[in-house]
């Protein structure tokens, strides 16, 4: 399936409450993790930020010196809920969570796993991760926190089923979550598709507006 950005799949947004950013998303550049790999061409990395645009309470020289702890920011724990009807085709839990965020280290890992991938490192980049088929598409979520998977291969899920929580586990610089839609359960070979969201709200100017069918830019605050 080969599908343009102003021709996207529309699903229901993933997650609840208010406060998250699409601090990656296809509306700021394509591809918009910068690479077309593990079909991330039109993926989005939703991250859940303070009025400081911050991701937990502490400042900006504690968390770059000593860290932070990684269940004390504001995105950890969140449900994820399935945005599709479908199919679980993959579920994988058990992969470990750094107890602590540390910028510095996080990035470190980030460039030290792209600069050496392979595809036996994959469980590694992914994390605790979900991938349901509906239809022709996949839907990915990746860097789920351990022991929160609540699905397994062969489930079926309906629109607005809990699959996990926001975790920080794999390729991961703080807690959030990466959502993507492609045309294949195998990594290695998908594609990613377009997507855009069924109903959210943006804040503008101190008031909610609802939206229907967006793809969200970096600056936006969302709530669902």
């Amino acid at each position: 399936m080969t599908r343009a950005l102003d021709d996207p799949v529309v699903v229901d947004f993933p997650l609840r409450g208010e406060g998250w950013f699409a601090v990656t998303t296809p509306a700021a550049r394509v591809p918009s993790h910068g690479t077309d790999m593990l079909g991330q061409r039109y993926a989005y990395d939703f991250v859940r930020l303070d009025h400081r645009r911050r991701y937990h309470p502490a400042g900006a020289l504690r968390t770059l010196v000593v860290g932070v702890p990684t269940r004390e920011c504001y995105a950890w724990g969140s449900p994820i809920h399935s945005p599709v009807d479908g199919e679980v085709i993959r579920a994988v839990d058990g992969a470990p969570e750094r107890q602590r965020v540390h910028p510095l280290r996080e990035i470190f890992l980030l460039l030290r796993n792209a600069l050496t991938f392979r595809p036996a490192r994959l469980p590694a980049i992914l994390g605790n991760h979900v991938i349901i088929r509906s239809g022709d598409v996949y839907a990915a979520f990746a860097h789920l926190a351990p022991g929160s998977v609540a699905v397994s291969a062969g489930r079926r899920v309906a629109i607005g089923d809990v699959i996990g929580r926001v975790g920080h586990t794999g390729n991961s610089t703080s807690p959030h979550l990466h959502f993507q839609l492609m045309d294949s359960a195998d990594l290695l070979r998908a594609q990613g598709i377009p997507c855009a969201f069924r109903g959210y709200e943006v804040e503008r100017n101190g008031t909610w507006v609802g939206v229907s069918g967006g793809i969200p830019g970096r600056t936006e605050r969302l709530r669902r």
